[in-house]
Parts: C-alpha cells; sequence; structure tokens
C-alpha cells in the first residue's frame, strides 16, 4: 500500500489523549506499508458486492482497507480478543464506516451465521485440527454464488518460511500481541483438495510481499 495511504488509514488508530498508547498507530502504519495483505483482499473481492464476513479481525484493518479501495460491501467483522475489537469499534467510528460491525467471538468453538464472501487472514494457524477442518466446511456452506472463501494463511510444507512463520507466531504469543498459540498450519495440498471437493474454483497465490513468511492467499470462488 502507498505511504500515504497507508498513513491516512493509520491514523484512525491514534489515541484519543495525546500521551496515549500509540502501539496500534505505528503497528497498523507498518503493517499496511509492508505486507501485500490488505491489496492481494481487495483483488479477489473487487467483482462482488455480498456481504462480507472478517473472521479474526483483529484490529477491523481490512474494512479500513476496502473502502479506501471502492469496496463498499457491508462488514462484520469477528475476532476473539475483545480489547481489539473495543479498539476496532473506536477506530472505524472516528472514520464513518457505518456499514463496519465488530463482535467478539471465539472461533475454535463456533463460527457466526453468514451468506456471502468470507475472509479468514493469518489465523487458520491458531484453531486446532480437527475443528479446523470443522470451521473450513462452515465456511464454505457460507458463500453464496458468485460469492468468495478468501485465506490468507502459512502452509506446513517445511520451507525455511515455514519455520520463519512459526517462530513469529510463537513470539508474537509470547509478547502478549496473539491471545492463542499456534495449532495447526495447514498442508496446501489437502486444502486444495478439500475446497475443490466442495465444488470450488480454487487459486493459490503466494503472498511473501517484503516478508519473510510463508504466506499465501488462497480464493476459492463459489
Amino acid at each position: 500500500m502507498a505511504p500515504g495511504q497507508a498513513l491516512h488509514i493509520a491514523r484512525a488508530y491514534l489515541p484519543e489523549h495525546p500521551l496515549g498508547n500509540r502501539w496500534d498507530y505505528y503497528y497498523s502504519r507498518a503493517k499496511l506499508s509492508s505486507d501485500p495483505l490488505y491489496p492481494g483482499v481487495s483483488e479477489a473481492l473487487r467483482d462482488t458486492d455480498a456481504p462480507l464476513l472478517d473472521l479474526g479481525c483483529g484490529l477491523g484493518l481490512l474494512a479500513h482497507t476496502l473502502y479506501a479501495d471502492g469496496i463498499r460491501v457491508p462488514y462484520r467483522g469477528v475476532d476473539s480478543d475483545a480489547a481489539k475489537i473495543r479498539r476496532a469499534v473506536r477506530a472505524a467510528a472516528k472514520v464513518g464506516l457505518k456499514d463496519a460491525r465488530f463482535d467478539t467471538m471465539d472461533l475454535s468453538r463456533e463460527l457466526p451465521s453468514h451468506r456471502g464472501n468470507v475472509v479468514i487472514l493469518d489465523v487458520l494457524q491458531f484453531i486446532p485440527f480437527p475443528a479446523q477442518a470443522l470451521a473450513i466446511d462452515k465456511m464454505i456452506a457460507m458463500l453464496t454464488p458468485g460469492a468468495k472463501l478468501v485465506i490468507r494463511t502459512g502452509l506446513d510444507d517445511g520451507t525455511g518460511r515455514a519455520r520463519i512463520t512459526r517462530a513469529v507466531d510463537l513470539f508474537s504469543r509470547a509478547l502478549g500481541w496473539m491471545n492463542a498459540m499456534p495449532r495447526y498450519y495447514p498442508d496446501g495440498e489437502a486444502l486444495r483438495a478439500r475446497l475443490l471437493a466442495a465444488g470450488l474454483q480454487v487459486e493459490f497465490t503466494p503472498l511473501f510481499g517484503r516478508t519473510p513468511f510463508n504466506n499465501w492467499r488462497i480464493v476459492a470462488s463459489k
């Protein structure tokens, strides 16, 4: 994302008080400037107008980036981290994202009711197997004709990137940024087979960007 656009979005996460904690602001600015995730999701969703469910939404950055890219679909973000959801609500309200709503939910135990597009970004590895497989099947069932399931995840392919991804996820948990340990990194071929068996068109695209991580964008279309 262009630095100017990243800065504009990150300002929504500035604290209300000048001496408040600016972690979310600096995190958002750095992530938007370095990670190809959000342009990649916008590219996948540009030709659909179905409502969007963002599973594991964190601070809700996707809602801001989609709006900035002109993708104005009804958005719902859910995450197990109640503190991040509170900050997501505040940031969305600050810039007037009226079609965005946020809720706290433990995705390892349940998924919300939804029909339309679904995204799950950098979250699958925190859901243990077999709960992960069940969650994927439930996401597939949410898709309406023409809708898409967009996944960004690390894959368990034995590469150096895969080892770095796992190490950083563990470090993020130790720092307290993530509130769960990584449990199960998907096998790429098994995930592809599961999506194809559901009758979906499937595309795997590396989404490394300038990062050392083993991140892939998977788009499954109904």
